[in-house]
């Protein structure tokens, strides 16, 4: 058959792969061969979809501890698209206000999905199960979430991150171990009768510290304020964009998980054990650690207030804020 024979299309697309192939080196008529032998891809086998239903295996014979385990790989599987864009943002040299905003919008698309979505935790369990299964998960806890940690230390200079209380201590250029040893989570996983870290704590340190520590370096000069930094004149949007990745990474995620842990373990002291030994009556509220990614772009009003809103409105509701 010859050439004139051909779709021009056709001929086009195979013109392209010839050069394609011959600036690697490579022979086009062997990968042709391969494609005559190649099965067609189907959708379980593109997605692995039997290796990731295979991956809920409950350690308990309770039902709604698969519950359980879903929203959480699920939440993981988020922060993974999260991370992806955030390491956009961070390798585009120069940045464009385009690019930056679309990546972000995007970010705060993910960031809506996992807050609307934590109603499966709060809604779709029985408390009576979730307190039985879950003191059969010791000491694991969802504070051992690597990724939302990495989160956190691409979107923001980490010394914001520092415990409240010490916070103005450090600054730029403290070394990565000292700011490490001190961010504000670290605190959320203290024994409260000794004041010692809890193993939750240091199993998660002895599987991620240098991973994190060596992040807080790489992204000193490239996280999300950084790149904002670099932008000239960055415009009204861009900037409320920067708002609203704050506050929902800020207040209403860690306060969807409040509400959460408010409905299953109420306000006993005794129940810490089940959250893997983390104080999370004094972790969780943005209003006592005040996180802030972006403190230059919020009023000392807003930020003296952070997340009390939220707090009065959700979980506390029209009582709290009759009286």
């Amino acid at each position: 058959m010859h050439e004139a024979q051909f779709d021009p299309k056709i001929l086009d697309k195979i013109h392209q792969l010839q050069e394609k192939f011959k600036a690697s080196g490579q022979d086009m008529l062997s990968y042709l061969e391969g494609l005559l032998y190649a099965d067609y891809l189907t959708y379980w086998e593109y997605i692995n979809l039997d290796v990731l239903l295979s991956l809920q295996q409950p350690k308990t014979s309770f039902k709604d501890e698969k519950i359980f385990i879903i929203y959480h790989q699920i939440t993981e599987l988020y922060f993974k698209l999260i991370i992806s864009e955030m390491e956009q943002i961070a390798d585009q040299n120069p940045i464009s206000e385009d690019f930056f905003k679309a990546r972000l919008e995007r970010i705060l698309m993910y960031l809506d999905h996992l807050i609307s979505s934590f109603a499966m935790m709060w809604k779709g369990m029985e408390r009576e199960q979730f307190l039985k299964f879950r003191m059969s998960l010791l000491p694991s806890s969802g504070f051992q979430s690597a990724q939302f940690r990495e989160i956190e230390l691409m979107a923001t200079d980490a010394f914001h991150l520092i415990v409240l209380g010490k916070r103005s201590e450090y600054d730029y250029h403290t070394p990565a171990d000292d700011l490490f040893e001190n961010l504000y989570w670290q605190q959320g996983a203290i024994e409260l009768a000794t004041g010692q870290k809890t193993l939750t704590l240091k199993n998660f340190e002895q599987k991620y510290g240098k991973k994190l520590i060596e992040l807080i370096e790489s992204y000193r000069r490239k996280n999300l304020w950084q790149k904002y930094m670099e932008l000239d004149k960055p415009s009204e949007s861009m900037t409320e964009l920067m708002k609203q990745f704050d506050l929902k990474a800020n207040v209403l995620w860690p306060l969807a998980h409040y509400k959460s842990a408010v409905r299953y373990l109420q306000r006993d002291p005794v129940d810490i054990a089940a959250t893997g030994g983390t104080n999370w009556q004094k972790y969780l509220p943005p209003r006592f650690q005040k996180v802030i990614f972006f403190p230059e772009l919020w009023t000392e009003q807003e930020m003296e207030e952070w997340g009390k809103g939220w707090v009065v409105k959700e979980i506390f509701g029209e009582e709290i804020q009759k009286g």
